[in-house]
């Protein structure tokens, strides 16, 4: 890439908080959207006649597995697009390209691992979190679909944080309006049958989902094609290389972990609540996909930090870095407090989207309005892991995600739930698991911050 070329893109000249503003909302929305399929398919099959809560519960148990499908897609895309990033900023579009093209290679191996699960691992996944036979029979098939169909999300990860990387990332939104479109008008055509459409039940859930999915993926194949010229295509580009490969991880790593602990963290807290009762496992996937909504906004304008400080970092601009810092926490903090906000006043109304027996409906409420007094904490961890990744920092980004999503909230879920089994306490205790975990969190985010400053950005820049 030439000077001129650097220096007329917005990346490099656009003011920071303007810059922040014009890539975050087009990816706010994209990862918005990405919460659409998970929290659609639920409000769908809630209202199945006389199995919708039995559905509503397999949903939640299989929800881990399609957490994970994300993470290890995003993570992915997450490192390409630090990388990219950078590569565009030191001017070295060969590696861009050869990053974009290593991209594609990963996401075929990831999907194989998968679709080998969908053969041979769902029903011995789903076991060991319920005895219940239909539950396990619905939860299983749902899940042998998306694995199946995994590599329409893994695809569109990938086009998604290209597009972003190259600074275009109101195209990944069209791609994800396209797939979330297609998603929402298939699901009560396969769940209920409508328009002679056979009633698939679950099953159709899972099928609108996979379509959209894939819809998707080839918009934002199509749109890479068509915006990124400066971006090589072509086998060559595909062939693995160790040193692409190396950067994309030394940098995705992180992110994939941290994508993924939600997953292992929602599989265990599963495991726990069970023992507490089956409504509190439902009411607690259904509070989960509920936050998406605010959470996936936050990891939206995360992905928006990462590239703009990893390209001004890549250029050598300490104030840029310094501002891309300031603007990506003061954002991300003001969409956790709208969210925050919104969970405390709008609880009632937002549980009653899905038919839920009483005692469910009140956890459910009660998970919203208690959990949500973590989100200013979670959205600085949110935006500081952002910010770690683009400053080649994976192992702070890493060590944040351990805490708040294991090391701070599995022990302190399983002692809480242990005293609601001891009538010590009423079942709202174990949501108080998740304050405590974000806000230790956020002290540990504070001091590695300090360190990143000191050694990445003071001393050598």
């Amino acid at each position: 890439m030439s000077n001129l070329a650097v220096k007329d893109n917005k990346m490099a000249t656009m003011p920071i908080n303007k810059l922040m503003i014009n890539m975050g909302i087009p990816m706010i929305v994209s990862m918005m959207l990405q919460a659409v399929y998970n929290i659609v398919d639920s409000a769908f099959v809630a209202n199945m006649k006389d199995t919708g809560e039995m559905a509503l519960n397999a949903l939640t148990l299989a929800f881990p597995v399609q957490m994970l499908m994300v993470a290890i897609g995003i993570g992915t895309g997450v490192g390409v697009n630090a990388l990219l990033a950078k590569s565009m900023g030191q001017k070295d579009m060969e590696k861009a390209s050869k990053t974009a093209g290593n991209g594609v290679f990963l996401m075929a191996v990831i999907y194989v691992v998968f679709l080998l699960f969908a053969l041979c691992g769902t029903e011995s996944y789903i076991s060991s979190q319920t005895k219940n036979p239909v539950i396990a029979q619905m939860a299983t098939q749902y899940l042998q679909i998306c694995c199946g169909g995994a590599f329409g999300i893994l695809y569109f990860s990938l086009y998604e944080k290209i597009l972003q990387a190259a600074g275009k990332s109101m195209y990944s939104t069209i791609a994800q309006i396209t797939g979330a479109i297609i998603n929402i008008v298939l699901d009560p055509i396969m769940i209920y049958g409508w328009f002679g459409c056979p009633e698939f039940g679950v099953k159709g859930a899972a099928y609108a989902t996979v379509i959209g999915q894939i819809a998707s993926a080839l918009c934002g194949l199509v749109l890479h094609l068509k915006a990124n010229k400066e971006i090589k295509n072509g086998l060559s580009y595909i062939k693995p290389t160790r040193g692409i490969i190396k950067g994309i991880y030394s940098i995705g790593f992180a992110a994939i972990v941290a994508q993924a602990l939600m997953s292992v963290m929602t599989y265990l807290l599963n495991v726990i609540f069970v023992r507490v009762g089956e409504n509190i496992v439902t009411a607690y996937g259904l509070y989960y996909k509920i936050q998406q909504f605010i959470l996936f906004a936050a990891f939206g304008l995360r992905d928006a930090i990462t590239p703009i400080v990893s390209f001004n970092h890549g250029m050598g601009s300490r104030e840029r870095i310094k501002d891309g810092i300031k603007y990506g926490l003061l954002y991300t903090l003001g969409i956790m407090l709208i969210g925050f906000l919104g969970l405390e006043v709008f609880a009632q109304p937002f549980a009653g989207i899905f038919e839920l027996s009483g005692e469910t409906k009140k956890l459910c409420v009660s998970a919203m309005r208690i959990i949500s007094i973590s989100y200013m904490f979670a959205g600085a961890n949110i935006a500081f892991q952002g910010i770690f990744q683009a400053l080649d920092s994976g192992l702070e980004s890493l060590i944040i995600s351990v805490c708040r999503q294991f090391l701070f909230v599995i022990p302190v879920a399983y002692i809480f739930a242990e005293m609601v089994l001891s009538d010590i306490c009423g079942t709202w205790l174990v949501w108080i698991s998740f304050v405590i975990a974000e806000a230790l969190s956020v002290i540990v985010s504070i001091i590695f911050m300090k360190k990143v400053n000191k050694n990445k950005i003071l001393t050598n820049l």
